[in-house]
């Protein structure tokens, strides 16, 4: 199974916060039969800078977005969790002293998730309603127990 994630730009701390969960748990996911791929609406320059133990996609004029129906949202980044994500990320990237986010094609994006059969079959998905609204690793997990039990 395939677990295609879109994130928002690169260097973005909401999306750093939310991969560092899925690197931290990337063994277990792959013992799962997982492959994790993540879709940044960055250029691939902006993305090389950065080091993921999975498969990453430069979408700069998100194509995928638009076929995949993931959206922007004016109200994004207004929701309570996305604000503390903000925060924790922003201090997490000030700590390593990562590179300073860039926002190519906007700060607006939404997240989202779909779990692929190896047939190409989309199993489950999840478009988020803010910028913080994505599957946790649990939630991945368990997805992909109720398929593979079928």
């Amino acid at each position: 199974m395939t677990h295609l994630q879109f994130r928002r730009f690169a260097g973005c701390p909401i999306c750093n916060l939310h991969l560092r969960s899925i690197v931290d748990r990337h063994a277990e996911i792959q013992a799962a039969g997982i492959r994790e791929v993540v879709v940044f609406h960055s250029p691939a320059e902006d993305l090389r800078e950065y080091t993921l133990p999975f498969d990453i996609i430069a979408d700069p004029t998100k194509k995928l977005y638009r076929e995949f129906g993931v959206e922007t949202s004016r109200f994004a980044l207004l929701h309570p969790k996305t604000i503390g994500a903000i925060l924790a990320g922003s201090l997490r990237t000030l700590r390593r002293k990562d590179p300073a986010p860039k926002a190519h094609a906007g700060r607006l994006g939404l997240p989202a998730d779909f779990l692929i059969a190896p047939t190409g079959q989309v199993l489950a998905s999840k478009h988020g309603t803010h910028a913080y609204d994505q599957w946790t690793v649990d939630e991945l997990l368990t997805h992909a127990r109720a398929f593979a039990d079928r």
